[in-house]
């Protein structure tokens, strides 16, 4: 039986496709990898931060929705490795680094990095021991922080119809220079659509769902197919 695995890929900067280290690029190299080393290949998330926003060479000023995507699939998916072209494809600040190792832990799931041969992520470093502490010490503070700043402020303005602020939920959108929230009527009816779906099919799982969007034709507001994750999103802001 072949051991199952998933891909990530990741360009951030305009200047690693011109590196060799294309989308495309790192997807034949992960096919190849796997067909010769006879693994099962289940999918492959992908993350494009060439769009012309500003991004942070850390990983700590973007969202990566297709890393997302995948550690949230590993509770389901029953995969041992994620490959990938080598590490930095997954992440490049230290902090990043232990966030991401913490959770495919949880899931029992190591890294198979093509130009890092020898790598795993149970493999003893002395940097993650320190690197842990602060980022248990940060997890604290920032608790007490969002408890007696952020979100004090944020519901008080919510509470009197205001936006708060921060990312808008799906089924509505910002105006530029108001501090009120807006219907998206295109969106509300996706959302709508959704909570129809689990009423109908209440025994129906997230990735169901998605399954359903995608296949009657609704798609994100980037014009791509929905995720399990972020039909989730819709039903916490719901």
């Amino acid at each position: 039986m072949k051991t199952r695995v998933v891909g990530y890929v990741r360009v951030s900067t305009q200047g690693q496709v011109k590196d060799g280290y294309s989308l495309a690029y790192q997807v034949e190299e992960i096919q190849r990898y796997c067909a010769h080393h006879n693994l099962e290949l289940l999918d492959i998330y992908k993350d494009e931060g060439i769009s012309g926003a500003k991004v942070d060479e850390d990983d700590l000023a973007i969202e990566r929705d297709g890393l997302q995507e995948m550690l949230s699939d590993l509770k389901w998916r029953d995969v041992k490795y994620i490959v990938v072209l080598n590490t930095s494809r997954l992440w490049r600040a230290d902090m990043v680094k232990v966030l991401i190792q913490r959770e495919l832990r949880r899931n029992q799931v190591d890294v198979k990095a093509i130009e890092q041969p020898s790598y795993s992520i149970y493999a003893h470093d002395p940097n993650d021991f320190l690197v842990n502490g602060m980022m248990e010490l940060l997890d604290q503070y920032q608790r007490l922080e969002i408890a007696l700043k952020l979100s004090r402020g944020r519901r008080k303005k919510a509470q009197q119809g205001g936006y708060a602020g921060g990312r808008v939920a799906y089924g509505y959108k910002a105006t530029k220079g108001q501090k009120t929230l807006s219907v998206d009527p295109v969106q509300a009816e996706t959302v709508r659509r959704v909570f129809d779906l689990k009423e109908q099919h209440p025994s129906w799982s997230l990735a169901q769902i998605a399954a359903e969007l995608n296949q009657e034709g609704y798609t994100t507001v980037q014009g791509k197919p929905f995720s399990k994750v972020q039909v989730k999103r819709m039903f916490m802001a719901g």
